[in-house]
């Protein structure tokens, strides 16, 4: 994940390149996102019926706007997330393996930096991911109700004035797990693969970094599904359904089955698929940007 130069970019630029990837993954990719949360939250009903059924039953029943709908705390938290996540993974895979090492870092420490730059993203960017799961679930409300959120920035008072500042960080815990361990796949996957294909002979191109971005993907949903569907269900029970964590697994899995964790996987994997092949595709261009010229 260097820049096209061969070295690493200083933390300030490849934070920026982060931001705008990420954030241009997320406007791009948002519908998707929409469709899988509401899948998630969707128990034992068939209103909702797959990825596509989805997206054209809520454009059709709210408009296609609504679709859209937490795109104002998704950008903040991209900002935020994103930035941090991606621009300070290679500073801490680095600082793992050491200064004087030399050649691909082992997986194993790929994996570890991943957790650690995941879950202190998520620890700092956890409210923008709150405020934008309430806005997405605010959809299912009848038609004719009031929205309780009219912005990202009146949903961040509300919450905090209704359920205490804390309560911005509702779901902490399962969204540090969900995060860490999806950035850990999603990072340490694309590294890998992009390494493996370029040492299989294939060029540092945009069918790499697209080749790369699925895997990435892929792996991300196979391993952060569970975890996934446990962060938006508590995220979205402004109704205190859940206890806890513990609450919402055993809740879910009695109520539902073990597929349950799995719900909403092929609109997730449309979401991350599509997301990391966006990001990645643009993060690679953007930081050729901040390349000095005579490099």
């Amino acid at each position: 994940m260097v820049a096209s130069s061969g070295k690493t970019l200083p933390f300030p630029q490849m934070f920026a390149s982060s931001a705008i990837a990420a954030c241009t993954a997320e406007a791009l990719t948002l519908p998707l996102d929409t469709a899988k949360v509401r899948l998630q939250l969707q128990a034992g009903g068939n209103k909702y019926k797959g990825l596509l059924g989805t997206v054209l039953t809520i454009a059709r029943e709210e408009g296609p706007a609504s679709l859209w709908k937490g795109l104002e705390p998704g950008l903040h938290r991209q900002c935020l997330f994103g930035g941090l996540r991606i621009g300070l993974y290679e500073p801490v895979r680095n600082l793992y393996v050491g200064k004087d090492f030399k050649g691909d870092p082992p997986l194993h420490l790929k994996i570890a930096a991943g957790l650690t730059t995941g879950a202190l993203g998520i620890s700092v960017a956890s409210p923008t991911d709150l405020v934008k799961v309430r806005m997405q679930a605010e959809g299912k409300l009848p038609a004719g109700t009031p929205k309780k959120y009219s912005s990202a920035i009146a949903a961040y008072g509300i919450i905090a004035r209704e359920e205490g500042i804390m309560g911005l960080w509702k779901g902490l815990g399962p969204n540090i797990a969900r995060n860490a361990i999806i950035n850990a796949a999603e990072l340490a996957s694309y590294d890998q693969i992009k390494q493996s294909l370029l040492s299989a002979g294939l060029s540092d191109n945009v069918g790499t970094h697209l080749l790369a971005g699925l895997g990435a993907g892929f792996f991300a949903v196979c391993i952060g599904s569970p975890v996934d569907v446990v962060k938006s269900r508590i995220m979205g029970d402004s109704a205190g359904r859940f206890a806890g964590v513990l609450d919402c697994f055993v809740k879910t899995a009695r109520e539902e089955g073990m597929l349950a964790f799995y719900k909403g996987f092929v609109p997730n994997f449309g979401r991350l698929g599509s997301w990391n092949v966006a990001m990645f595709l643009t993060l690679e261009q953007v930081k050729k940007l901040f390349v000095p010229k005579d490099e």
